[in-house]
């Protein structure tokens, strides 16, 4: 393999002649090979819009020679295009604040300009790393700008994917509002509810969530391009970070705005934080939601077997025949890993000191894949799970028809002692609450039908209410 000799302050390296990167992405690569990951396609596209603005930026101000300038542009295009996403090797997890990503793209953006200008690469003398690409930059600004621009993106898809999931949840509402089951508390058998009404609140609980998530994205606009090194702006042109962040409003369509207290953007990670908790809010309701699905399609035959879930794959190496459900398992696995992240996630936050929180890179990592994993389980349940749930109607009405919860609404009539009283008759003799009180001859069939109306019991107000109010003496 053919290399070519490239010199840091630490002395020199011989680096694979075709490759992008240079002698201090190689050394990053040799020091932190920690997880197997690289960072994803949206940090890269990040880091190159970031480039491109600050070139632009410095050629605004008279800075940076326009020739020089522009192949940094056009270099940073490429990257922007995808044509060098095997060029970023760099762990995500790693020392220095993000600073050997930083130093992988300018050195990719750097040798792709020096082509671009009719110079082979690691010729630093036509486009340098440090002084062309990052110039009026350091890590300190660039890495957690990349990390807003890259969560803002992919907070775009979370947001749309979870709207379909909340429209799903709405429909099932109401093709299941007549629907009547056993609602259940403590997992005992309860008062009956509508599975429509079960399935509209799943959609409520998202619906809050969505707001809590679009609320929290609204701080990570703020940017801190021209902080440099601790938020003071050194070795910035004064005129250069509007024209930064202006440009990086136009390229990445996203409203980003220069953070008022630069010091404070650049050493406080607070907002990653804020965003990680209503993400793991919302990975607890999606878990929750889950596991009420499991539990009612749970059987079929020896379990509640309310729902139907639609199958997806065979659930057994050994059991003929056997579905699991795979999906809202998929989306309680999901939400342990999103919960984690977030525990990550605050613990980087916290371990920040001083003019810099070091701990960037894991909180980046965490916070992405946390938006990532819960676009894509969310878009899988609702494509294979949610759109396909089937009501099993007559189990439904059964359970009803023989639960002591029932009698909840003979309370108004004969008071919660003699309900009581009633409730264990049922439970030791195995007879229907509707059997029993036909037997008992406590109130007429007529008005039994009015009382024990199962559709009512879901409702606001008392079963049989006229009976009440003609003080019916009851026996």
């Amino acid at each position: 393999m053919k290399t070519r000799k490239e010199i840091d302050s630490l002395g020199s390296k011989e680096i694979p002649e075709n490759v992008y990167y240079g002698i201090q992405t190689a050394r990053a690569v040799e020091n932190f090979s920690i997880t197997g990951y690289k960072i994803n396609k949206y940090m890269i596209r990040s880091l190159a819009m970031i480039k491109m603005s600050c070139a632009e930026a410095n050629m605004y101000v008279g800075i940076l020679d326009p020739k020089i300038g522009k192949a940094i542009i056009a270099a940073s295009e490429e990257v922007m295009e995808g044509k060098f996403d095997d060029q970023f090797v760099v762990d995500v997890i790693q020392g220095g604040a993000g600073t050997s990503v930083n130093m992988n793209a300018n050195e990719v953006i750097a040798n792709r300009a020096i082509e671009i200008l009719g110079g082979k690469k690691g010729d630093y003398s036509l486009v340098s790393p440090n002084t062309h690409v990052n110039m009026s930059q350091s890590t300190n600004d660039v890495f957690p700008t990349a990390i807003r621009i890259s969560a803002l993106q992919l907070a775009a898809g979370l947001e749309t994917t979870l709207e379909r999931l909340i429209e799903a949840l709405k429909k099932k509402g109401q093709e299941f509002d007549d629907v009547i089951k056993v609602g259940r508390t403590h997992l005992q058998d309860a008062v009956p509810i509508r599975l429509g009404q079960e399935f509209s609140a799943y959609a409520k609980m998202l619906n809050r969530n969505l707001l809590r998530l679009k609320h929290s994205l609204e701080e990570l606009h703020l940017i801190n391009m021209g902080a440099t090194a601790t938020g003071t702006g050194l070795n910035c042109d004064i005129n250069y970070a509007p024209v930064v962040t202006r440009r990086l409003r136009e390229i990445t369509g996203l409203d980003l705005i220069a953070a008022s207290d630069l010091v404070d953007a650049t050493q406080n990670l607070d907002t990653l934080a804020e965003v990680s908790g209503k993400l793991k809010i919302l990975a607890l309701s999606l878990s929750k939601i889950a596991n009420d699905l499991r539990l009612m399609a749970s059987g079929p035959q020896a379990g509640l077997g309310e729902i139907k879930l639609p199958p997806v794959q065979p659930g057994s190496s050994i059991m003929p025949g056997k579905v699991n459900p795979v999906i809202p398992e998929t989306v309680n696995q999901v939400a342990f890993q999103v919960i984690g992240n977030d525990l990550t996630i605050s613990l980087a936050v916290e371990a920040g000191q001083f003019e810099l929180n070091v701990m960037e890179p894991v909180a980046a990592y965490n916070l992405l894949q946390s938006i990532e994993i819960m676009t894509n389980v969310i878009h899988t349940f609702t494509n294979k799970c949610v759109q396909g749930i089937t009501a099993n109607r007559q189990r439904c009405s059964d359970y009803v028809e023989n639960s002591i919860g029932i009698i909840t609404a003979i309370n108004p009539h004969v008071g919660y002692e003699q309900a009581a009283i009633l409730a264990k008759e049922a439970l030791k003799t195995g007879k229907a609450v509707r059997q029993l009180l036909l037997e008992k001859e406590i109130f007429t069939p007529e008005e039994l039908e009015m009382i024990l109306d199962i559709e009512e019991m879901t409702k606001p107000g008392i079963a049989g209410m006229s009976i009440l109010k003609n003080n019916h003496s009851c026996n």
